[in-house]
């Protein structure tokens, strides 16, 4: 599912990749996501579709498309989605349509995503994903992080650190892991991985010719 191209700061043309952050909730993917958007050109957010409930300060259309569990199997059902995935009795899904129309204009896709997903994206695009997993540094301080964000109760939290020890199995399916001890020295990492991807000479499309250009002038 390779993308269309773009051209890098380089000059060299160069097609898209799929660039995927995973964790247990509370160990600073969200977080990650956010910087490397803010900090990071040519890089947009895929923006999933989720039958949860919204919370403060979210936005339709802008965190998550918040539909309900019958449009959600439907779109699940015909194809609409890349990758989906139920969590905490809540469906989660990336739509299609807006990732290919990103990548078709050489974008990199940025996907705040579980294990689920990421096999998924894997199995339909290959060599166009790059996955990172992030690490909390301890227990202890992933379940300070989640009565900190103070978004959910007890019980919720509880569920999540009972599941952090399943999603945390996964580690190995990843092609990097981030040990969060800082942000921002998590995200210098994370920003050197994207960075060091782009440069792939696979993903360089236009190598060949730039390569050809500088023979042609050699050879004058």
């Amino acid at each position: 599912m390779a993308g269309a191209s773009e051209h890098g700061s380089d000059g060299v043309e160069r097609r898209g990749l799929m660039f995927v952050l995973s964790s247990p909730s509370g160990a600073g993917k969200t977080t990650l996501s956010r910087l490397l958007i803010e900090r990071m050109s040519g890089l947009r957010m895929s923006v999933s579709v989720t039958t949860r409930q919204m919370r403060p300060g979210e936005i339709d259309g802008r965190d998550y498309f918040f539909v309900d569990h019958a449009k959600f199997q439907a779109m699940a059902g015909s194809g609409e989605l890349l990758e989906w995935a139920t969590v905490f009795d809540n469906g989660y899904g990336t739509p299609r349509a807006a990732v290919e129309d990103a990548l078709s204009a050489g974008q990199d896709v940025l996907f705040d995503i579980d294990w689920q997903g990421t096999q998924q994206l894997r199995e339909k695009a290959g060599k166009d994903v790059v996955s990172v997993f992030i690490l909390p540094p301890s227990v202890a301080d992933l379940e300070k992080r989640l009565h900190t964000r103070a978004q959910d109760s007890d019980e919720v939290i509880r569920g999540r650190m009972s599941r952090a020890s399943h999603e945390l199995s996964h580690w190995a399916e990843y092609d990097y892991i981030v040990v969060n001890h800082s942000i921002e020295e998590a995200f210098a990492e994370v920003q050197s991985i994207l960075k060091a991807e782009r440069l792939k000479r696979e993903r360089r499309i236009g190598l060949t010719e730039f390569v050809r250009g500088l023979q042609r002038q050699l050879e004058r």
